[in-house]
């Protein structure tokens, strides 16, 4: 099975996939992934198989068999956000080491998935699937243009950078700024409708690349 890192590496949003369900040992290992992120950062993530009504409206047009997706929710918090895109993006990554593909949904899913969760704050929906395409990767802005550090960047900086580029943005903006210190590092980010979303994706991904006991969050 492939390391969460190659799955950084490989995988691409991909919005059309195959009929071919989720097999039982698949949804058991989604599970205990949802479960374990459920717990560990105070989330109501679902996951939700063989049903095709997430996506609606002019997105039909785009994607095709959309019947396995993850309801990313939990208490309506000030950092809901940025926790929820800290746990999707590992549930992307994870997905793809599955053999699986990903789809992160922000303003265009049907809202009526709520009733999955009821009582708790939808923040998106990531499809997930057996992919028609294995996708493209995106465009991508020149580490120097999101990143900088004081004095001579170590290896699992520019590591770690490397792997934030290569995290799923909204409309693909990549609208964050890493600033690196005396081992400590700042994510810098905005207050649109998805910067904290972002932002907890990026996070991620640096962590992933830079390796957690390598530096602290300032």
């Amino acid at each position: 099975m492939m390391t969460l890192k190659q799955a950084a590496e490989e995988r691409h949003m991909v919005r059309k996939y195959t009929p071919q369900p989720l097999g039982d040992d698949v949804v058991s290992a989604l599970g205990a992934r949802v479960a374990e992120l459920n717990a560990r950062h105070g989330l109501d993530v679902r996951l939700v198989t063989g049903e095709d009504t997430a996506i609606w409206g002019v997105m039909k047009l785009v994607a095709k068999n959309v019947r396995n997706y993850f309801v990313l929710a939990g208490d309506a918090a000030a950092d809901l956000a940025l926790r929820v895109g800290y746990a999707s993006a590992d549930l992307m990554l994870f997905a793809q080491t599955l053999g699986l593909n990903t789809w992160w949904v922000g303003g265009t899913f049907n809202r009526s998935v709520g009733h999955h969760v009821p009582g708790k704050k939808v923040v998106g929906i990531v499809a997930v699937g057996y992919g028609a395409v294995q996708g493209e990767p995106h465009k991508s802005k020149l580490p120097d243009a999101v990143s900088s550090y004081r004095g001579v960047a170590p290896q699992w900086f520019a590591e770690g950078v490397r792997l934030a580029l290569l995290a799923p943005t909204a409309l693909n903006r990549q609208a964050f700024r890493l600033e690196g210190k005396d081992g400590k590092v700042k994510l810098v980010y905005g207050n649109g409708p998805f910067d904290a979303v972002d932002a907890g994706i990026v996070k991620y991904h640096f962590e992933l690349g830079a390796g957690r006991s390598s530096f602290e969050w300032a």
